[in-house]
């Protein structure tokens, strides 16, 4: 991909306009990124309203009053198998054939909602470059490259993320598969992700999420397979930063939407601003609830 231009006046309005996204970077991978965060957003609040719908009574969770005066949601069959593979518990053979990929599906797109917005002063950053190599005529990887190797990472945490749903359910079982897990596991949750937050190996990942301009730039390359590789290392360090936090959804419900979007919120601030502050503050209070718990369950 170079910066030539090319002319489209003999394509119809539609196809200008798809020609005009396809030929620059910047607006593709905009495009492609908020579609994937809106879709992930959506299907998650459309199993999270299925979720509150088929949770029993006296067994709401936070948020199932909002979510229950919602209008029914008219959804194709294949959506509905998937949420209740993810709701449902089933037996060892039926999580190993069936739920488990439902499981990883679901904790991949609870990634991309939460995690993949944290990740757009990267991507910024890489058009930048981008932009300026291609100004002087050098090729350049497409920033969706960068995007996928990004999101490859993530895939590879989310199967570790399902496997430790099937685990904790095993040895602390709920009424449903994705129901809060409480108790002493649950404590344990909230008690390493609140540790993590004043570790010398978070505020290491998040130095490097913060300013991925000198990662970028000393590693630039026109192979498209180095790009990727490159996605997949930033895409560690943010997997370093946050995956404590994504411990806590075990403690107030994996499909908890409220939640998820206060860590995903959480975690756009953390790596928007300077200092520790935000990061300790966080910890502490998660340290102070996990205390409580394993106090209230001893």
């Amino acid at each position: 991909m170079t910066g030539q231009d090319h002319d489209f006046s003999h394509l119809d309005r539609a196809g200008r306009a798809t020609a005009s996204v396809a030929r620059n970077p910047r607006l593709a991978v905009t495009v492609a990124v908020g579609a994937a965060v809106m879709l992930a957003w959506l299907t998650l609040g459309a199993m999270a309203i299925r979720g509150a719908e088929s949770r029993i009574a006296g067994a709401s969770a936070p948020g199932d009053f909002m979510l229950n005066n919602l209008p029914p949601l008219p959804l194709p069959d294949f959506l509905d198998r998937f949420f209740a593979l993810c709701l449902t518990p089933v037996s060892f053979a039926d999580a190993i054939s069936a739920q488990a990929p439902a499981l990883v599906l679901m904790w991949f797109l609870m990634a991309v909602a939460a995690m993949l917005p944290s990740a757009a002063p990267m991507i910024r950053t890489y058009c930048e470059i981008a932009d300026t190599a291609r100004i002087k005529g050098e090729p350049v990887v497409h920033p969706l490259v960068l995007v996928a190797g990004y999101l490859c990472t993530w895939l590879v945490a989310s199967a570790l993320f399902a496997g430790l749903t099937l685990g904790v359910h095993a040895f602390a079982p709920a009424a449903r598969l994705l129901d809060p897990v409480v108790g002493i596991a649950g404590a344990l949750a909230l008690l390493v992700a609140g540790l993590y937050q004043f570790s010398g190996w978070k505020e290491a990942c998040l130095t490097k999420c913060r300013n991925p301009f000198s990662i970028l730039f000393a590693n630039w390359s026109a192979k498209p397979q180095r790009i990727f590789r490159l996605g997949l290392e930033q895409g560690l360090w943010c997997l370093g930063c946050c995956w404590a936090l994504m411990l806590v959804m075990f403690a107030v419900g994996a499909m908890n939407i409220f939640w998820m979007a206060l860590i995903g919120l959480f975690t756009l601030i953390e790596k928007q601003t300077q200092g520790r502050v935000a990061s300790r503050v966080a910890g502490a209070i998660l340290l102070v609830w996990g205390a409580a718990l394993l106090l209230v369950s001893a």
